[in-house]
C-alpha cells in the first residue's frame, strides 16, 4: 500500500469544500483524458440494472466520468453529470460522436440541478466514496435520492475497505480515509536517438472506504430503502429506492 495513507480530517465546512477541489476534483480534471482510457469495460451488475429498465425509462449517471455507461440500453434516456469538467468534456464528445440517446452536464453531487422526484433510475458509480466527511456522503446520497419518482430506484457503487484479495490490500484495521496514488506516464521528448522516453506523474486522490455494512447504514441514514445489495471487484453495492416521502 506504498503511498497510501491516512488523510487529516478536514474540520469546517470551507475547509471539506477545499480538501477535495485540492484532492479529487483538481486531480481528475488533469488526468481525464488518461483516466479515460483505462474506463471502458461496463461492469456485468451495472450493465443489467440498465439493461432491466423498462423502455423510455428517464434517469440520471451522477458522476458519468466518460459517460461508458450511456448506451448499454438503446431504450432508455441518460441524463449524465459530471464534477470534472475534463471528464463531463469526454463524455459529450462521446455522446455527440457516437449520436447516443443521452445529454451530458457539469454538475455536483452534492447540489445536483434537477427537479426532485421526476426521474425513473439513477447511478452513481464510484463518486460517494470521494466526499470527506459522513454528513457529506450522507447528503450525497439524498441528493440522488431526491431525484426519484415514487418507485423509481439507484444503483450506487463504493470502494470497499475489505479488499484483501487485490494489488490494494486493504482490509479491517486499516484506516478508511487514504489517498490513493493514481500514476500517469507521458512520453518524454528526448533530444537524441530513437527511444521513446516516459516521464512519470503521481496524482493523489482522496477516498473513503466503507466496512462491510456502512453503505446500506447510510442509505437509511438518508431517508433510502436497500433493496438489494452485495460486492463485486473490491466495492460494495446496493440497489436503493426513495422512501415514503419521496416525489410524485
Amino acid at each position: 500500500m506504498s503511498g497510501q495513507g491516512p488523510h487529516p480530517k478536514p474540520t469546517h465546512d470551507d475547509e471539506k469544500t477545499t480538501y477535495e477541489e485540492n484532492n479529487v476534483h483538481a486531480v481528475y480534471n488533469q488526468i481525464a483524458p488518461h483516466f479515460s482510457q483505462t474506463r471502458y469495460k461496463p461492469w456485468p451488475l451495472i450493465s443489467q440494472f440498465l439493461s432491466s429498465l423498462p423502455p423510455g425509462s428517464v434517469g440520471l449517471d451522477v458522476g458519468c466520468g466518460n459517460g461508458k455507461y450511456f448506451n448499454l440500453n438503446p431504450d432508455i434516456f441518460v441524463l449524465g453529470s459530471d464534477r470534472s469538467g475534463g471528464l463531463a468534456g469526454i463524455a459529450r464528445e462521446e455522446r455527440t460522436k457516437r449520436s447516443l440517446a443521452s445529454d451530458v452536464i457539469l454538475g455536483d453531487i452534492l447540489s445536483l440541478p434537477h427537479p426532485a422526484g421526476k426521474f425513473d433510475f439513477a447511478i452513481s458509480i464510484a463518486v460517494v466514496h470521494h466526499l470527506s466527511t459522513s454528513e457529506r456522503r450522507l447528503q450525497a446520497i439524498r441528493s440522488i435520492l431526491d431525484t426519484l419518482v415514487r418507485g423509481g430506484s439507484a444503483l450506487i457503487y463504493v470502494w470497499a475497505l475489505e479488499q484483501e484479495n487485490s494489488r490494494r490490500g486493504w482490509s479491517e484495521g486499516d484506516s478508511q480515509d487514504v489517498m490513493v496514488p493514481w500514476v500517469m506516464k507521458q512520453k518524454k521528448d528526448a533530444e537524441s536517438g530513437s527511444k521513446t522516453v516516459f516521464e512519470e506523474t503521481t496524482f493523489k486522490r482522496y477516498y473513503h472506504l466503507y466496512r462491510k455494512g456502512e453503505l446500506e447504514d447510510d442509505i437509511v441514514a438518508a431517508g433510502g430503502i436497500v433493496r438489494d445489495s452485495g460486492y463485486e471487484r473490491d466495492n460494495w453495492w446496493a440497489i436503493v429506492e426513495p422512501g415514503h416521502e419521496a416525489g410524485p
